[in-house]
C-alpha cells in the first residue's frame, strides 16, 4: 500500500501564502529537510514520530497529513494505530481516540 496514495490537492490559502511568502516557506522547508537528514531514522519512523506529535497537539489536519505520509513511507494501518495508541498514558485516552478517528478518515480512503 505504501507509495500508492493519490496526490492530495493543497488548500488554496496554503498555496496563496506559499506564493506570497516564498522565501519564508523555502526556509521552513529546509528546516524540515535538514532535521530529517540529521540522523539515522528512516522516513517511516520520522512520519510516525511526527504523527504522534500531531496527535499530541490535537491537530486534525496534521494527523491527516502524517497518516498519508506514513502510508507513503511504507507504514501499515496497524503501525499507525499502534503509534497513536502508545500515546494514551502521555496525552490521555480521549485525545488518542480523537487522533485515531482522524487517522481513520485517511485509512478508510487508502
Amino acid at each position: 500500500m505504501g507509495g500508492q496514495l493519490k496526490p492530495r490537492k493543497q488548500p488554496k490559502l496554503y498555496l496563496a501564502l506559499r506564493k506570497r511568502h516564498s522565501d519564508f516557506f523555502k526556509a521552513w522547508d529546509k528546516v524540515g529537510t535538514t532535521a530529517r537528514s540529521a540522523g539515522s531514522l528512516d522516513e517511516k519512523s520520522v512520519q510516525l514520530i511526527q504523527l504522534a506529535a500531531a496527535a499530541a497537539i490535537r491537530s486534525e489536519g496534521a494527523v491527516h497529513s502524517h497518516v498519508r505520509r506514513a502510508l507513503a513511507a511504507g507504514a501499515g494501518a496497524g503501525e499507525i494505530r499502534q503509534a497513536l495508541m502508545l500515546l494514551a498514558a502521555t496525552i490521555g485516552f480521549p485525545n488518542v481516540i480523537a487522533a485515531l478517528s482522524w487517522a481513520e478518515d485517511v485509512l478508510k480512503k487508502s
